[in-house]
């Protein structure tokens, strides 16, 4: 990767609909070179994929839920059984797995409150959790798809 690997990668995730040519003169590139080079970080992995950012409130998916879980169950066979029940979830947006106090943490999205008790009780019927804790977010103050691009390591003969 390198500097113009960055600026198109920078560029794609403030609008993946950018026309290549349009891409290609921003970075200083004809259109083909700069096709490649998407292609390329494409085939490595770099762009995972092209979507649409949807507008949660238009979409009837307004509230958002952190719902921290904690398990006396820490082996792969428990944790494979519950990112199993979890992926069957739409309204699952975001799974990870935590240090710390909590050993799991999900973003829930729903349309309300009555919505998320219906998830959870689903949820609970699906897998034994020792504890779990929901915080409904009252705000979204900051919220971006972008990655930070400073820290992609770039070539040695582009530094």
């Amino acid at each position: 990767m390198d500097k113009i690997d960055r600026k198109i990668l920078s560029i794609l995730q403030k609008d993946a609909t950018m026309p290549v040519a349009e891409i290609g003169r921003k970075v200083g590139l004809s259109t083909t070179p700069c096709w490649r080079r998407i292609q390329k970080m494409e085939e490595d992995g770099v762009i995972r994929g092209r979507v649409a950012v949807l507008d949660p409130a238009k979409v009837n998916a307004g509230v958002t839920v952190f719902v921290s879980v904690k398990t006396n169950e820490h082996n792969e066979t428990w944790m494979r059984k519950f990112a199993a029940a979890v992926d069957e979830f739409n309204e699952v947006v975001e799974f990870y797995r935590m240090s710390g106090d909590v050993d799991y943490l999900l973003r829930v999205v729903v349309p309300d409150i009555a919505a998320y008790d219906a998830f959870y009780k689903k949820l609970i019927s699906r897998i034994a959790l020792t504890d779990v804790s929901s915080s409904f977010a009252m705000g979204q103050i900051k919220y971006t798809t972008a990655l930070p691009l400073e820290f992609a390591i770039v070539s040695d003969d582009d530094k």
